[in-house]
């Protein structure tokens, strides 16, 4: 039998893809993180089946479930919140199942940046003013950061950047940023993105700890930082510009 890694998006039952919801609903065993993930999307599982809440289990115990459901000859989901590809501990996950000779496949999900960055109604790439993103982290309480991934390195490109794991370290990781964005810059903050609980704080790198403080924020929240969160921008594409010769096809 085989492991599904499967995105379970950023909360919301009905951002799954249609093929997140056929294996969920096909699993024998379903393995989740409860911090994180909104019950409802375990609505999805058929009855009956056995639901493993990963929470409070190290890797090793978790890949031992994964392992002992493939020798049973279950069919196992194992939900990553947001997309798999990022912060999800695919990679030592998956290279433990190979040990152990168990087959293993990724479904991708709807990462919880761009559930936030729609909430708001933002693209994180406008024309002319920033065309890039950067997905990081800060480092407290977890792995350290390679060698170069410094905060400021990326600042310094003026990309957009989302900030995950952060939420606690917001005024300080915004005090770092301001020589590089200003203080004006726009930054949103968004806690448990399409959730019934979601919240969502706009403000500038100026104000914008406080509010998280006053608002209690420590844990599920994404922060967006850069000037392509600004309400109005001015760029705009040359791909739908009138004045782009639409004769002249791509070959």
């Amino acid at each position: 039998m085989t492991v599904h890694f499967v995105g379970a998006g950023p909360g919301a039952a009905d951002l799954l893809t249609l093929r997140a919801v056929r294996l969920i609903e096909a699993a024998d065993v379903c393995v989740y993180a409860g911090t994180y993930l909104d019950a409802e999307v375990l609505g999805h599982c058929r009855e009956p089946v056995r639901l493993v809440d990963t929470q409070d289990l190290d890797l090793d115990q978790i890949t031992a479930v994964l392992v002992d459901a493939h020798h049973e000859g279950l069919d196992v989901v194992r939900l990553c919140s947001g997309d798999p590809s990022v912060y999800s501990a695919l990679a030592e996950q998956t290279r433990r199942l190979d040990a152990a000779g168990v087959p293993w496949d990724v479904t991708p999900g709807v990462p919880a940046y761009a559930a936030a960055a729609a909430l708001v109604g933002a693209e994180l790439t406008v024309p002319e003013l920033v065309q890039s993103v950067v997905l990081t982290r800060a480092q407290a309480r977890s792995t350290a950061m390679p060698e170069g991934e410094e905060l400021e390195r990326f600042a310094a490109t003026g990309a957009t950047l989302v900030l995950h794991l952060a939420i606690t370290r917001t005024a300080e990781l915004a005090e770092r940023l301001t020589p590089f964005y200003g203080t004006s810059c726009p930054v949103v903050v968004v806690y448990r993105a399409s959730q019934p609980e979601q919240q969502v704080l706009r403000g500038t790198l100026s104000d914008i700890g406080a509010q998280v403080d006053q608002a209690g924020l420590r844990q599920a929240a994404v922060i967006l930082v850069g000037p392509a969160l600004a309400r109005h921008g001015s760029g705009e594409s040359f791909l739908y510009a009138a004045s782009r010769d639409r004769t002249v096809k791509r070959r």
